[in-house]
């Protein structure tokens, strides 16, 4: 058990979002046989580096934000710099786009490994990003999408070099008995679960058309980081922010995701990993992991379909049965940590030697 690598997992945020939850996994796991050093910028509150593991070494870079700032980028790159010669790393794996950028412009390429936490947010929301995604391609040993669709646009988008993809692995989620949901909820037949934050891809608006369709159930969304207007509907409820909110699906019966663009989505692994059936958006990766007709529906954005099928599922005990099976299975056959852990260290040894 003697450690073999220095690794230095750098991301730009250090809030609890899906790259974040891939960089807590991954460290937690490799830091039993490794050295593991975390760098994160500070925007996002930090609440990431409290769920890190005692060993794993945490570096702040307190200039490295989302937005654009020559000064701030500027600053960065001379801090990224520096920690690289404080820790010579003998690889370095770079998480999210912005880090990206700066981490193959600053580490020496043949120690990186660089994952993009969903594509289409560069290819759709950020385009003009593109040209230099293209421009970086070659500087890094392996580049990562987290889906076989990302790995699919990636290629498209003539970004090619070195390109597969690695899925997200999460832990399965533990069950706490002490969790409840407000006692109004339980007034109401069935209760059906989304966690997000209320952010522009999210499809708050769409939940609760849903919602207004299907009175029987309680519809139920953490996430929320203000107060909710949700227009009257008596059956909707919005929780805030809560940690670990995947626990919560304990108490649902049914996980649903509206949304217009995903990489492949932790808060559906979370779902999967507790056996729920789950009806969301036919976005990204999300047909990987949601099979329709087997474990769930992944849908086009329209209200009614999302209705049809929830009530679908939630109706028929058998077909509730089967899915809820075939969530749990196809979560430990391909979603879980150790496999996602297993295929970056093929990565990183390739990279490191």
């Amino acid at each position: 058990n003697k450690i073999s690598m220095r690794i230095m997992e750098v991301v730009t945020r250090s809030d609890l979002g899906g790259a974040q939850s891939v960089v807590i996994n991954l460290s937690n796991s490799l830091c039993k046989y490794h050295e593991v050093i975390v760098v994160a910028g500070t925007e996002g509150g930090g609440q990431m580096g409290q769920l890190l593991y005692d060993n794993v070494k945490q570096e702040s870079v307190k200039w490295l934000r989302r937005s654009v700032s020559l000064k701030n980028d500027l600053l960065s790159l001379v801090c990224l710099w520096r920690l690289y010669h404080k820790y010579q790393p003998d690889v370095i794996h770079l998480h999210s786009s912005k880090v990206g950028i700066l981490g193959r412009l600053v580490f020496p390429k043949s120690k990186i490994v660089y994952t993009v936490h969903g594509f289409d947010s560069i290819r759709l929301a950020y385009r003009k990003f593109l040209p230099l995604e293209r421009f970086l391609q070659n500087r890094c040993k392996a580049l990562v999408g987290v889906c076989q669709y990302d790995k699919k646009n990636l290629l498209e988008e003539k970004i090619t070099h070195q390109v597969g993809f690695v899925y997200n692995g999460i832990k399965t989620v533990k069950i706490d008995d002490n969790l409840k949901l407000p006692d109004e909820c339980l007034q109401y037949e069935k209760i059906i679960l989304c966690i997000a934050r209320l952010s522009k891809p999210k499809r708050f608006d769409l939940f609760l058309e849903v919602a207004d369709l299907l009175h029987q159930y309680a519809f139920v969304w953490i996430g929320n980081q203000s107060d909710v207007d949700t227009c009257g509907h008596k059956n909707v409820f919005c929780l805030g922010s809560i940690p670990n909110a995947g626990r919560y699906n304990h108490l649902a019966d049914l996980f649903f995701l509206p949304t217009n663009y995903e990489g492949l989505p932790m808060v559906i692994l979370e779902a999967m990993s507790l056996g729920k059936p789950v009806i969301t958006s036919n976005v990204g990766g999300v047909n990987e992991m949601v099979i329709s007709g087997w474990n769930g529906y992944a849908l086009d954005n329209v209200a009614e379909q999302f209705a049809d099928k929830i009530r679908l599922v939630l109706n028929n005990e058998d077909l509730y049965a089967g899915f809820s099976k075939h969530s749990l299975e196809l979560f430990k056959q391909k979603f879980t940590v150790e496999k996602m852990v297993e295929e970056y260290l093929l990565l990183y040894n390739l990279k490191s030697s």
